[in-house]
């Protein structure tokens, strides 16, 4: 589990009392597990799935998370399971995700990030009562804002000094 996931998991918890189930490719440190209620572990996400009320995404893009949430992944579901999504849209088929919320697989999805971003206007997922879309805020608060500001100030800073930039974007040769 990491950093955000214990977050959220820490949250979720303390602040709605849900037992907190995850997978991961490792599985967290007993201390870490005991500090979010006692939190299960389950090596096989197909064996987790369908025990959960909410399933929360959250992971990194990459070639191997590519649409790592389909329609097997939605078919283990409970039927009255929310789907949330606060990590990369690309993680998600979301044709898999529309015909899940059509034919009643799950309950409804929550999704703070889609692919493409922002969805087009016309989009399917746009017109389901059951599903909330909100433009990538999940990282909306003063304490995420003021540090990306401090990225930003440390970074002219070291350009008006001849340093390597903190955080620098790396572009592409054209």
């Amino acid at each position: 589990m990491g950093g955000i996931g214990r977050v959220l998991a820490r949250m979720a918890h303390c602040g709605f009392n849900m037992k907190i189930l995850y997978h991961n490719r490792h599985r967290a440190a007993e201390d870490i597990e005991q500090s979010i209620g006692g939190a299960e572990y389950y090596k096989d996400v197909y064996e987790m799935l369908p025990v959960c009320d909410f399933v929360v995404l959250l992971a990194p893009s990459t070639p191997e998370t590519y649409k790592m949430f389909g329609k097997k992944e939605f078919s283990k579901m409970k039927q009255s399971a929310i789907f949330v999504n606060v990590s990369r849209g690309t993680l998600v088929d979301h044709d898999a995700l529309v015909s899940a919320l059509e034919e009643g697989v799950i309950k409804g999805a929550g999704l703070d990030v889609t692919d493409p971003e922002p969805l087009p206007r016309y989009h399917k997922l746009l017109t389901f009562p059951n599903v909330v879309l909100t433009p990538h805020i999940g990282s909306a608060t003063a304490q995420t804002r003021l540090k990306m500001m401090q990225v930003v100030v440390d970074n002219i800073e070291a350009v008006l000094n001849d340093k390597p930039m903190v955080a620098e974007v790396q572009l592409p040769k054209v």
